[in-house]
């Protein structure tokens, strides 16, 4: 039974991307990856680490842990229960800033220890934050006359990351960051020419890797060529991000790694299946009387757009606000939080089912609806209805004026996509940490349900299993699914790099 190769995973965010190397079984059924250490400097993405890492040393999770995610307990006190998992897990999930002084020392003491347990079996993840180089940051940086790329250390935070992979000289690396980050720079200097010439010459240097674009082993990719598309790999999620492997250049592999494509896709209203139905809530004076009071305000409003109606199938359209009209009562009685959990969907692939479900859950943690301003339930309705008639979201020109909300550009393309639905035939927009501000981007596919997305449902969307519990505020749940790499497209990638240790 091979080692497991040990893990430095660096700006960890909740996990994602460590949840899915930790997944990954040998062919022997032995676990290939191990987490040695996990860094995140965000108190609440670190307790949801450290609870995961507690987690992963049960064979089987604890009862405990079932029913307070189902609701039914308190948090236990993990220490007391179980002591020395707790302490295991305590140690290898560290809530500390990358680049200090202190947070230096205490990775090399892991380095080393890591190294003399496995040699060169080792393996360095992780993500810089990308808010530098994302197009929406750029766009709000750039209207800020007193804003200065060079004085913006947020881009020169891959160095450290950089640092660690010369000090740790791993077999292979990955690193994850936003697509932006190919077209970012710095005073004409452009950010990705520099990050590859330092990814290629740190330690003993790397064969720089394109997982989705077949290539030869001594052949540098062009800089697109490390875009992966996760829908392109069974997630239910359009997410374009760059994903960097090195493998260093000492280490003898046969076959470039490449991600196989998925012949089944996952979509929007497939992976949604088996998380119960909710009704929204209201932002003020919320009972099930006064949503339904909403809602049939909303419909009302609806009934009469037969002349103003910008879409094509007017007719399935007023067929959809029906359906929502003759469900309604049954609908506001479901209430806001539901935490029973049915059947996964049979169009998802075997694989994916997998991944994600837990035949021992009792009870989901996340789903629970948020608060939405009376006005905007009109508008979440409008959406969805549309949606399911055109089978696309309504752009804002498409918006009747009654539904209209009081911004002064609203028609002028700055908003187009303020209120968006993530449409069942097909994967979701990119899920951000935006989704935690108010919801419009993220509106449910189902009009009956007149809401934007729970945590549940959005970490559905980026294929955390269903027993993976985010710490924190629900504000702080959502900005941790958002910032995450898509654990089962991780999971894939520890797959396929798993080769190259062979001769390690």
């Amino acid at each position: 039974m091979p080692k497991p190769v040990e893990i430095i995973d660096l700006f960890s965010g909740p996990g994602g991307l460590g949840e899915g190397f930790s997944s990954c079984l040998n062919p022997d059924g032995s676990v290939a990856y191990k987490i040695s250490v996990s860094i995140e400097k965000d108190s609440a993405a670190h307790r949801t680490l450290r609870l995961r890492a507690f987690l992963r040393q049960f064979g089987v999770l604890p009862q405990e842990y079932y029913q307070w995610i189902a609701g039914k307990t308190e948090e236990p006190n993990w220490s007391d229960l179980y002591p020395e998992k707790w302490a295991a897990a305590d140690r290898e999930a560290v809530c500390a800033e990358l680049g200090q002084t202190e947070t230096a020392r205490l990775l090399s003491d892991r380095i080393s220890e890591a190294k003399q347990r496995s040699g060169d079996r080792t393996l360095l993840i992780g993500g810089p934050p990308c808010q530098a180089y994302s197009l929406a940051g750029r766009s709000r940086n750039a209207g800020n006359r007193a804003y200065k790329p060079k004085d913006d250390d947020r881009h020169f935070l891959y160095r450290e990351y950089c640092r660690v992979l010369n000090e740790l000289n791993p077999a292979v690396f990955v690193m994850e960051n936003v697509k932006g980050m190919l077209s970012s720079s710095v005073e004409g200097i452009a950010i990705f020419q520099q990050v590859m010439s330092d990814l290629e010459n740190a330690g003993d240097g790397y064969h720089l890797i394109s997982l989705s674009v077949p290539h030869e082993k001594d052949e540098r990719p062009e800089p697109k060529d490390f875009v992966i598309r996760a829908e392109d790999y069974g997630v239910p999620q359009a997410r374009h991000r760059v994903i960097i492997v090195g493998i260093r250049s000492d280490v003898p592999f046969k076959h470039v790694p490449t991600l196989s494509l998925r012949n089944k896709a996952a979509f929007v209203s497939d992976i949604l299946v088996g998380l119960p139905t909710l009704r929204s809530g209201l932002s003020r004076s919320d009972d099930q009387f006064a949503w339904y009071d909403a809602v049939v305000d909303g419909i009302e409003t609806l009934q009469t757009l037969a002349a103003s109606y910008p879409g094509q199938n007017h007719s399935r359209f007023l067929a959809e606000v029906d359906r929502v009209e003759e469900k309604l009562l049954a609908i506001s009685h479901k209430g806001r939080k539901k935490s029973s959990r049915g059947k996964l969907s049979n169009k998802l692939s075997a694989e994916l089912a997998e991944f994600i479900d837990d035949p021992e859950l009792v009870g989901l943690s996340g789903h629970e609806t948020r608060g939405h301003m009376r006005s905007d339930l009109a508008r979440y309705l409008y959406a969805a209805c549309f949606a399911k008639a055109e089978g696309t979201s309504p752009r804002a020109h498409q918006f009747p004026d009654v539904l209209a909300p009081n911004h002064r550009n609203w028609k002028t393309g700055k908003f187009n996509d303020r209120f968006r639905v993530q449409v069942g035939n097909g994967p979701a927009t990119t899920v951000t940490s935006h989704i935690s501000k108010d919801g419009h981007y993220f509106i449910h596919p189902d009009p009956t349900q007149c809401r934007s997305l729970t945590v549940r449902e959005a970490a559905r969307l980026q294929t955390f299993p269903d027993n993976y519990h985010f710490m924190g505020n629900r504000t702080e749940q959502f900005v941790q699914v958002g910032n995450a790499v898509p654990p089962f497209l991780a999971h894939q990638i520890a797959n396929v790099l798993l080769p190259v240790f062979e001769t390690v």
